[in-house]
């Protein structure tokens, strides 16, 4: 070959080379990025050319897919009772995208998840159109619709979770929003989705996993499972010598009790009637270390998957002496989501044992075969069974003879135990207060069943009447009377 040729032939080789180079710079190290480029249309209108799989609960799907005839998005979401299952499912939407579940598990609905490879290999040979996977859920239809209906108009959240495995029963919120106003791009959706945005009442938001709250008394459960833990406390009938009115640690500012009888009371009765000045006072004789410690074993100051990701709930470990008091009734810097407020009581109903949280069963392929079987895990434990049979004994009694009686199910055979809580905030505690109530029922059996309710604003109902007893105790007694009634 002469030497022109041989430059031409070296140079067109060249050429091939970078072009292979760049060919696969784009297929394999840019791929995520263009597929997730918001200009690339392709896989949003490809994500939607086939029925997505369904998200089931109780066997039955509470999801849906109608054909739109669009020549883009061939297919749009729909929703079978939306508000009340926005927040387990999310939204998928052709024009925002999708979050939750809907997002997390989009591989598997969508039909594309890599361990659905040969159901679209053997749909290409039988002709089959694509269909997606189904996403299972733990959830509880009738303790869901307890919890959602009744929140009803008021502002608040509620989560149920079975004690001895984890599985979420319920996971309410309210005010809600239905996603199927907005699963397709036309100006109608848009308009809806703006709405949404635009709602100071932020209905898209998911209370019951995504914000937390000041939760006052109901903390209480976790100061006294670190005394019990810690030998501040022995003798839950003993008394705390407690002095009224007794001092925030070095100030002279009283902690005040909105109930009677707390001097020197037992840690029971200060239970029962939810006296601050005992649990302030075990607090600091705890420490703040200490208090840290147990609320960490519960799982705060981390955030929970269960997939969906949660809001991490807050134990401030550098408070002082008189915030870490305070913090140890609920109030200071403490933060918790309802969520977080559902693991304490699950565990303490589970003899001490804390079950990792979660709420997808298993993943199917589009012929039902499973594809994942998600099982019960052990997370922390965080009490003895003994201090947690003291705590249940404690929070029985709130039942029975205190200020839950509301939850009672005056059921044969059926324990109740619950703790009240009303948390103020704002500046100078100025706001409305939060009410809050946690329960769970007992069988011979075991708990099938803890519940956290939060009741953050209930519309015409006046300041002096907000309490967890009065207002969030009624909403958990329908829910585990839904769990229980569903399982007889």
């Amino acid at each position: 070959m002469n030497k022109p040729l041989r430059r031409v032939a070296i140079f067109c080789g060249l050429l091939v080379l970078a072009l292979l180079i760049r060919d696969n710079w784009l297929q394999y190290v840019r791929a995520d990025e263009l597929n997730a480029h918001t200009d690339n249309k392709r896989v949003q209108i490809e994500r939607y050319a086939n029925e997505r799989g369904n998200i089931i609960v109780d066997g039955k799907p509470i999801t849906g897919s109608v054909d739109s005839e669009d020549p883009y998005y061939r297919f749009k979401r729909t929703y079978t009772d939306g508000p009340m299952w926005a927040p387990v499912t999310g939204y998928a939407s052709q024009a925002y995208d999708a979050n939750q579940i809907e997002k997390i598990e989009d591989g598997i609905l969508t039909g594309n998840d890599d361990r659905l490879f040969f159901d679209r290999t053997m749909s290409m040979f039988t002709g089959d159109k694509k269909k997606g996977g189904n996403v299972v859920t733990t959830l509880n239809g009738a303790a869901q619709k307890a919890a959602f209906e009744g929140l009803g108009n008021k502002t608040g959240a509620v989560v149920a979770i079975e004690p001895k495995t984890g599985k979420i029963l319920a996971l309410a919120s309210t005010p809600s929003y239905d996603p199927s106003t907005f699963a397709g791009y036309s100006a109608k959706d848009e308009k809806a989705w703006v709405a949404l945005e635009e709602n100071p009442d932020k209905p898209k938001l998911n209370r019951a996993i995504r914000e937390i709250y000041p939760p006052g008394s109901v903390f209480k459960v976790v100061t006294a499972a670190a005394a019990l833990e810690n030998g501040k406390v022995t003798d839950i009938n003993a008394s705390t010598d407690t002095p009224e009115p007794y001092n925030l640690p070095t100030t002279r500012v009283p902690m005040k009790n909105h109930a009677s009888g707390c001097e020197n009371a037992s840690l029971n009765e200060a239970m029962r009637v939810s006296c601050n000045s005992v649990f302030a006072k075990l607090g600091d004789e705890v420490g703040v270390d200490k208090m840290n410690e147990m609320a960490e074993k519960f799982g705060f100051n981390a955030e929970q998957f269960t997939p969906v990701r949660s809001a991490a709930s807050v134990y401030d470990k550098k408070a002082d002496r008189p915030g870490n008091a305070l913090s140890s009734i609920g109030q200071f810097n403490t933060a918790t989501s309802p969520l977080q407020m559902a693991m304490v009581t699950a565990a303490i109903a589970n003899d001490g044992k804390l079950m990792k949280p979660y709420m997808i069963d298993k993943l199917e392929s589009p012929n039902v075969d499973v594809i994942k079987q998600n099982e019960p895990e052990e997370m922390s434990r965080p009490v003895s069974a003994e201090t947690a049979q003291k705590l249940q004994q404690m929070m029985e009694n709130v039942v029975s003879k205190g200020t839950g009686s509301k939850a009672d199910l005056d059921m044969p055979g059926v324990k109740v135990g619950g703790k009240t809580g009303t948390a103020q905030h704002g500046e100078k505690n100025a706001k409305r207060p939060y009410a809050w109530f946690i329960s769970y029922a007992k069988t011979d059996q075991g708990s099938p069943v803890a519940v956290a309710v939060i009741v953050e604003d209930s519309a015409g109902t006046d300041r002096q009447d907000i309490s967890g007893g009065g207002l969030a105790a009624p909403i958990a007694k329908a829910v585990m009377k839904a769990v229980l009634k569903s399982r007889s």
